[in-house]
Order: C-alpha cells, then structure tokens, then sequence
C-alpha cells in the first residue's frame, strides 16, 4: 500500500471516529450537568442559606465522590466548576488519599463556595491541593443522617460535605488534589 493512500485512510477513519468522540462527550458533560444540578439541590435543602451563598459567590465548585478506607483510604470522583457571571463551566476531576484512624466506604457530595475570583481562578487553573482531618458521617439511599454535612473553611473558600450512601467513622490525615478534566474541556 502506498504512504499516500494509508494516510488517507487513516484520516477517514479519525473524521468517522470524531463525531462520535463529541457525541460522547457532550453526553458525559450532560450527566456530570445533572448529577451538579442534583447535588447542589441537596445542599440547598438541607441547608437554605447555602443556596444565598452560591448566588453571592464568584465561582462555585460541585462533586460527587466515591471512596473507601479502612487504616488507608481513598476516593475519586469528577464533577465541575462554574464561574456564574461568564456563565462557564469547566469540568473537573478529584482524587483524595488518607490515613489514619478511619473505616468506611461511601458516596459524598462535596460544594466548594469561593470567596474571591482569585481563588475560583486558581482553583480552576491551577488545580488545587490541601489536607484535613477525619469526620463521622452516614448516608443511606441518598439521605445523610447524624453528622453527615460537614463544613469547612479552606483559602478563601468554603467547602461543604454530604454523605449520599454509606458511613465513614475515624480521623486520617488526608490530601486532596482537584484538576481540570482534559477530555471534556
């Protein structure tokens, strides 16, 4: 076969393949947008005042996370970012390692309310790293019971926790990592 014509193909095989590679991409940006949208709702029920807060905040970020842990710990989840006033989104990742005196297993909402657009910036363009402490919380069938919703001010901004389904018991020390999701920006 001649370079020539191998070339080709393979250009008509990657612009077959591209329409489909958007396809799915705008599908998982669509359920990252809906499963924001029904975080957040929780958060707001569960805590009104939260809902003033996002709407006087210069960014807001929502996830949703997996994790498990017994001694040693970790979790992972995606979700996104989103500057209101440019009407923006930027779709992110997380991943979180722990250890310490902990045992448990979950799924976990987490809200981070940005107090200045310097930190909703550099957050998103930079990514952004911390620790922290252990908490006791419980969730079933997406409802968080005892102490479940957690709150924390961290760098000119405010992080909120909600247990969706399972328990977490202990105290670690724990790092946290957030970066933008190169695939779907």
């Amino acid at each position: 076969m001649k370079p020539l014509s191998l070339l080709a193909g393979f250009a008509a095989a990657l612009a077959l393949c591209m329409p489909a590679a958007a396809a799915d991409k705008a599908k998982e940006q669509a359920e990252i947008q809906k499963a924001a949208k029904e975080s957040i709702d929780k958060f707001y029920k569960k805590k009104p005042a939260i809902e003033g807060e996002v709407k006087a905040a210069p960014g807001y970020a929502i996830f949703r996370t997996y994790g498990l842990s017994f001694v040693v710990g970790g979790s992972g989840g995606g979700g996104m970012a989103r500057d209101p006033k440019a009407g923006k989104d930027t779709y992110m990742k997380m991943a979180q390692a722990s250890a310490g005196l902990q045992a448990g297993a979950g799924e976990k909402d987490v809200l981070i309310i940005f107090k200045t657009k310097a930190a909703y910036d550099n957050f998103v363009e930079k990514g952004w790293e911390f620790g922290g402490a252990g908490s006791v919380s419980a969730g079933i069938a997406g409802k968080t019971a005892g102490g479940g919703s957690g709150q924390q001010e961290i760098s000119d901004a405010t992080t909120y926790s909600l247990t969706r389904n399972g328990l977490d018991v202990g105290g670690a020390l724990q790092g946290t990592k957030f970066w933008k999701d190169k695939d779907l920006n």
